[in-house]
């Protein structure tokens, strides 16, 4: 990221939802899971929170939302997104497939991150949506073979790549 106050609230953000697909993981997961799903809340948290002081501390530092447009487009990304992912979700849930939900989610945030990245000026956030989707892609398959729920899958997998992420990030924040 080409500011110390993006890769900060990079942390604090992915971090932040790491630890929501992990606590997502948590229905129904395998009793073996529980330990490290719930460690990899409590790191993601602690990632998220370094992230969110070290932005705070550098506030007036810049931000590529900073440039002209680059919030307005921000926010009709996420306003896509959200929109998109409400659409589909209701439309999974009038089906009668809640268990697509997660995996649908996953999908949708993952595919938000194309367009976020040349807005952010991050290209890792190519790489990060194209892993998301993977994951959206793959769960549905590995967790009918495994005999595993689609949420514990999808969160499992989606929180160590969004943690991933969120260290990097708070890494590149502190160096």
């Amino acid at each position: 990221m080409s500011y110390l106050r993006d890769s900060a609230m990079t942390a604090a953000v992915l971090g932040f939802f790491a630890s929501s697909w992990f606590g997502w993981a948590q229905e129904r997961p395998p009793t073996r899971w529980k330990a490290p799903l719930t460690a990899g809340s409590v790191a993601s948290l602690l990632v998220a929170a370094v992230g969110a002081v070290v932005a705070w501390r550098n506030w007036s530092t810049g931000s590529a939302l900073g440039e002209p447009g680059a919030m307005r487009q921000y926010g009709i990304i996420v306003g896509v997104e959200f929109g998109i992912a409400a659409l589909g979700a209701a439309g999974i849930a009038l089906w009668g497939r809640q268990r697509y939900l997660a995996p649908w989610i996953c999908l949708v945030v993952g595919v938000h991150f194309w367009p976020m990245a040349p807005v952010l000026r991050s290209p890792s956030l190519y790489a990060l949506g194209a892993l998301l989707t993977v994951v959206a892609l793959a769960s549905v398959p590995v967790s009918r073979v495994s005999g595993l729920t689609q949420s514990a899958v999808t969160g499992a997998a989606a929180g160590t790549v969004l943690f991933g992420f969120a260290t990097w990030g708070a890494v590149a924040a502190l160096t």
